[in-house]
């Protein structure tokens, strides 16, 4: 296996792919995300906000004008009119009011419905569409960007990060765009009814908002300490149950217990200190409202007491009772402007983990993707006696390489062999630590090669770079006489088919791992396929035969039987060229025996590569290159080496199998 990538300087520390603080236009870049996918919706939305928000404080307007008509009934009756005789005079304004306003709760009622049902579409719709664009954008990546990053770190982009949008988008970005609407409207209000009682308003406010960044900002940073502590504990647990068996083998579960300790008691800390100050926020911010609805209450008392004229953008006002009205009218207005800035606060928590995880989303969508530049696709043929290649569509068993020439406008086809050729081909994982030096191999149609060395030789560097996961740094390699660099990518690994060490199963029937291989094969090749691997005999045992469901990576299967469908899904690729990377190295002798004769029919009339620890696997192979250290240092038949009396006669000699 390659060894592991050190990631870019930019992603190490912390820095980069880290939640702690969102990157700078994050928020903007969100939006116009958001916008673009969702315009419609998003219309309805902000609208059904804007007039939520605003039909929200239509009671402190109505409640002035309520007061007014009460007081000028009080007029009627102090100039002698009877109560009815007032009531039937200010009957058709009060009449007036109370329809107005059950109209505009009727409206507020009906927008709320509209907007909250609105809104969890786009929410999940908006989730859905970025899942989407990560996955897809994942299958674009390079195995280098795999090889350097915690498959952990890019779960939890799918969990913990989305749900942090899914708070920002359906929570925050909403309540906040609604108190924003409401202050504003309630300012407006104040205002018009008093200057004097307003400024009392800005100084609670001050109060407020320094409450608010001072605990609300130790609120948000604890939070993001609890994320991270909650996914180091998360890996640590995904870590323990993978290796259950060895931590039970070496008697290691009072040290497991110790660490999980360590970890939950940090989480426990950063949690603990996390929602203390976001469960104390809101308290102090209600307590600050209440007291300066009191202070709001004394100041406008004593300024009636003193017979004080009121100010408002109206202009004054000298009538002492019209003041009290306004005081009483403001007291609501102030309680509902303090409650906005309330909620307001308790947003802050849920902005800063939404825009961090948008950050680290957009860190995955930022990623460079796989460069493919090759023009020369792989197509199906017919070959007539005189080795004439012509394209066609139906399965005729050939394939060629279609070759546009963009000199002069022509095709060229060239027949699909399985010739494979490296020239003086350098490469390293990290371009300051070269781990292929020089190396050159040819392999004919139907010729197999083998690589052994020691671990870390670079036996599979050279198969990734067939398979161009990696691109070599310098030198060439040809395939059927073209640079790998002119195949398409896709086209260059559906020609070769590949059995790794690591068997990887999916969720899903046998038959539909097998098929695997290649989407559009018949039940009938499948069966085929295992019974050339002698996965046949074990397959028919299970419970539903082909039919039977694997799940979790094949868990119910052993390692032997799992290796067994990796190589019968090799075999229905039906691939020119096989690389077999340690294909027998979970199996047992007997087991061994039965598999090497599949693959010897498997591999009959194609070109093989085959990496083993156990160098019985190669003694057959036509050609043996033994690596160290990135360079051939021998190659040759079984019996040229062994005459030869080098590093490979000595590791046959001394022990069959590599360490």
């Amino acid at each position: 296996m390659p060894p592991r990538i050190q990631p870019p300087k930019s992603a190490k520390n912390g820095k980069g792919f880290n939640p702690q603080k969102a990157k700078k236009g994050t928020f903007k870049r969100l939006l116009n995300m958001l916008v673009s996918q969702n315009k419609k919706l998003l219309i309805i939305i902000v609208t059904c906000i804007v007039i939520t928000a605003i039909t929200g404080v239509a009671s402190s307007f109505f409640l002035k004008n309520l007061l007014e008509v009460i007081n000028r009934g009080l007029d009627y009756v102090n100039k002698g009119s009877t109560g009815n005789q007032a009531l039937d005079k200010v009957l058709p304004s009060l009449i007036t009011i109370f329809v107005v306003m059950g109209s505009v709760y009727l409206v507020n009622i009906l927008c709320s419905f509209i907007y909250t049902r609105t809104g969890a579409v786009l929410t999940q719709r908006f989730l859905h569409q970025t899942r989407t664009a990560i996955f897809n954008k994942m299958q674009s990546l390079p195995i280098s960007y795999f090889d350097s990053h915690k498959t952990g770190d890019i779960m939890s982009v799918y969990t913990n990060d989305t749900d942090a949008l899914r708070q920002l988008v359906s929570q925050s970005i909403p309540q906040l765009l609604s108190a924003s609407i409401s202050l504003v409207t309630l300012l407006v209000l104040m205002f018009s009814y008093s200057i004097w009682l307003s400024a009392v308003m800005f100084l609670g406010i001050f109060v407020m908002f320094r409450v608010t960044k001072s605990v609300g900002g130790k609120s948000a940073k604890y939070f993001i300490k609890q994320q991270q502590a909650l996914g180091r504990e998360e890996g640590f647990i995904e870590e323990m149950m993978q290796g259950g068996k060895v931590i039970k083998v070496f008697c290691h579960e009072e040290e497991s217990k110790k660490e999980f300790d360590k970890k939950n008691e940090e989480l426990c800390e950063m949690a603990t200190k996390a929602h203390t100050f976001a469960n104390i926020l809101m308290p102090i911010m209600g307590n600050i409202g209440n007291i300066l609805y009191i202070f709001v209450a004394f100041v406008g008392g004593v300024l009636a007491a003193l017979n004080v004229p009121n100010l408002s953008v109206n202009g004054l006002t000298y009538d002492t009772v019209s003041f009290i009205i306004v005081i009483m009218a403001f007291l609501p207005v102030s309680r509902q402007f303090t409650a906005n800035v309330s909620q307001s606060s308790q947003q802050i928590n849920s902005i800063v983990m939404g825009l961090a995880g948008a950050s680290r989303i957009f860190d995955i969508l930022d990623e460079k993707p796989e460069t493919d530049d090759g023009y020369v696709t792989l197509v199906r043929c017919k070959i007539d006696e005189n080795g004439n290649i012509e394209e066609c569509e139906e399965r005729t068993g050939h394939w060629a390489w279609k070759h546009p020439h963009k000199a002069d406008g022509t095709i060229t086809y060239t027949e699909l062999k399985g010739d494979i050729q490296m020239f003086n081909v350098d490469f390293g994982y990290v371009p300051e630590k070269i781990v292929l030096h020089d190396v050159s191999l040819y392999a004919h149609p139907g010729q197999h090669l083998a690589f052994v060395g020691a671990t870390g030789a670079g036996k599979t560097t050279i198969t990734n770079l067939i398979n161009r996961f990696y691109d070599i740094a310098d030198g060439k390699i040809r395939y059927d006489g073209i640079n790998i660099n002119k195949i398409k990518k896709a086209d260059l690994r559906r020609s070769l088919g590949i059995v790794l060490q690591d068997t990887n199963l999916f969720t899903g029937t046998v038959m539909e791992n097998i098929r695997y291989g290649r989407l559009n094969a018949t039940d009938e090749e499948c069966v085929a396929a295992a019974r050339l691997a002698y996965a046949d005999d074990f397959i028919t045992r299970l419970p539903q035969g082909y039919n039977t469901m694997l799940k979790a990576d094949g868990g119910n299967l052993s390692q032997g039987q799992r290796q067994l469908l990796s190589i019968a899904r090799a075999a229905v690729k039906d691939a020119p060229v096989m690389i077999l990377d340690e294909a027998t190295s979970s199996i047992d002798t007997r087991t061994e025996a039965l598999v090497q004769k599949g693959t010897d029919r498997l591999m009959d009339g194609r070109t093989v590569f085959v990496i083993a620890h156990r160098l019985s696997t190669v003694q057959n192979s036509d050609v043996i290159m033994v690596l160290e250290q990135g360079v051939i240092i021998e190659r040759g038949s079984h019996n040229d080496l062994i005459n030869e009396k080098g590093k490979y006669y000595q590791l046959y000699t001394g022990a069959f199998e590599l360490e």
